[in-house]
């Protein structure tokens, strides 16, 4: 989440994709055709897209247009123009840590570099009460998240509660944003239950007050990474594995105390995938049973063994997210190529963006002001997103296509078959074999098209797409993402 540092962990991933469009396209020479193979092998069924809330919806949580932009498929007005609602089914909830009342001669002491918008206000303001109904419990607070929430909920979305940092008054310094030494653990060890109450009291109250049911609550944030730092940018918490397993064992006790036996336990969002594997690989048995869902960050770009990490979390009989990902590449390419790669290395049931709304340039699908927190242009990013998240819905089976260039997914009932692929290169056509379905009739398929250089089509619909003898040719500009729809098709 701090956008120095992600920057950085992908560079390389951005790098390579750049240097592959750039050193095709300047000499001209296209990419060599190829050929990919849709199965009928399934590898799970697709539960969702989604973006965590805050930041942005601290600046924007109330706003109708951007509820309906990121969590429905209406054509919604921005700006003067029609843009297509993203349609994602997963909104994520920051409870935050931050306060700014005093607590005898206590108070949250807060680094220089953080942002008022990236202050997430939390529940829990005094420890000397854990009674949610008493006064050192402050309800009314961190509105306009909770309104994004709200709004999220009531077209639709299941949501995960998470937590950047415990409460200031939790950490050792009572600075949200870490330590000292950013390798330092800085939860108390006293708090430990306190900040599993914190998160489950919160959920009790989001079902029972605001109509939102909290499918799964994950108690970190990059918990692992020595990058937590008392000067940073955002909150954040350095909790080394031996205090996450003994948090997530009080966090199943105090959601189960909250009557929430059914919310699942999530853990432990490490920012990439070779990370998350360690952490996962070192709890042991007994804290592997409290976990039902492994989320993981995408920060390693096109590095890391999402392989392995999958191999081992479905080993354990585990749902995988793929929880957050971000990049600053507002043309949306590098995301839709970590997204490939997603498919076919991690194969998660559910996919979330970081910010959809960022105020770096190239961070976010749509672009905000810090400083006045207003609105502000679209990035290409938007587009390819649409590409995939209007597409591939929840409860499609998600299809093996053995290559980074394509993903497949099925719908059984409406016998419609989706194709989503990405060019990173020159010019190039790429041939999906179908041979595998018992039936795809021959006609014309549906197209939509973006041009990640922001110069022509930004999801665009033409309906011209030849389907003849169980195949799809269809060429690809530099840099284009598409999406084709097949309906009739029998598996």
């Amino acid at each position: 989440m701090v956008v120095t540092r992600r920057a950085l962990l992908t560079a390389a991933g951005a790098t390579a994709a750049g240097a592959a469009l750039t050193g095709t396209a300047l000499t001209g020479t296209a990419r060599a055709d190829a050929t990919v193979g849709v199965t009928t092998t399934g590898q799970g069924t697709w539960e969702g897209w989604g973006t965590s809330l805050a930041w942005w919806a601290n600046a924007f949580g109330d706003r109708d247009d951007f509820a309906d932009l990121f969590f429905t498929t209406k054509s919604v007005t921005y700006d003067g123009a029609a843009l297509p609602g993203l349609g994602m089914t997963i909104a994520r909830y920051n409870l935050g840590a931050s306060s700014w009342n005093a607590v005898g001669s206590a108070r949250m002491v807060a680094s220089p570099n953080i942002p008022r918008f990236k202050q997430i206000e939390g529940f829990w303001q005094d420890w000397n009460n854990e009674d949610p109904n008493s006064s050192a419990w402050n309800w009314n607070a961190d509105a306009k998240q909770r309104a994004a929430l709200v709004k999220a909920t009531q077209r639709g979305a299941v949501s995960e509660l998470f937590a950047n940092s415990p409460m200031w008054w939790m950490c050792l310094n009572h600075n949200p944003s870490g330590a000292a030494n950013a390798a330092d653990d800085n939860l108390q060890p006293w708090n430990h239950r306190q900040h599993a109450h914190h998160l489950a009291v919160t959920a009790r109250r989001a079902r029972d007050q605001w109509g939102v049911d909290f499918r799964s609550v994950d108690p970190f944030n990059e918990p692992s990474s020595a990058y937590w730092h008392a000067n940073g940018t955002q909150e954040g918490c350095h909790i080394g594995a031996a205090t996450q397993r003994s948090v997530l064992a009080h966090l199943r006790t105090e959601l189960d105390r909250q009557g929430l036996a059914g919310t699942w336990v999530s853990a432990s969002d490490e920012t990439s995938y070779d990370l998350a594997r360690t952490t996962w690989n070192g709890f042991d048995a007994a804290t592997k049973a409290l976990v039902r869902q492994v989320n993981v960050h995408g920060y390693q770009g096109t590095g890391g063994r999402r392989d392995l990490l999958a191999n081992d979390v479905r080993a354990s009989g585990k749902v995988l997210w793929n929880s957050e990902h971000g990049d600053g590449d507002g043309t949306g390419l590098q995301t839709a190529r970590c997204l490939l790669l997603d498919f076919r290395w991690l194969k998660p049931t559910a996919w979330c963006y970081w910010q959809v709304m960022d105020p770096t340039a190239g961070w976010g699908a749509v672009k905000y002001d810090g400083s006045t927190l207003r609105a502000g242009a679209v990035e290409t990013k938007l587009y390819v997103l649409a590409q995939f998240t209007r597409h591939i819905r929840p409860g499609m089976r998600v299809l093996e296509t053995g290559s980074d260039l394509a993903a497949a997914a099925y719908d059984q009932a409406a016998r419609r078959l989706v194709l989503v692929a990405a060019n990173t290169g020159a010019a190039q056509t790429l041939t999906f074999d179908l041979g595998r379905f018992a039936t795809v009739p021959n006609g014309t398929a549906t197209r939509w098209s973006t041009l990640t250089s922001g110069a022509g089509d930004r999801y665009t619909r033409r309906q011209d797409v030849a389907v003849r003898d169980k195949q799809v040719r269809l060429a690809f500009a530099a840099g284009a993402v598409q999406t084709v729809e097949v309906d009739g098709v029998v598996a």
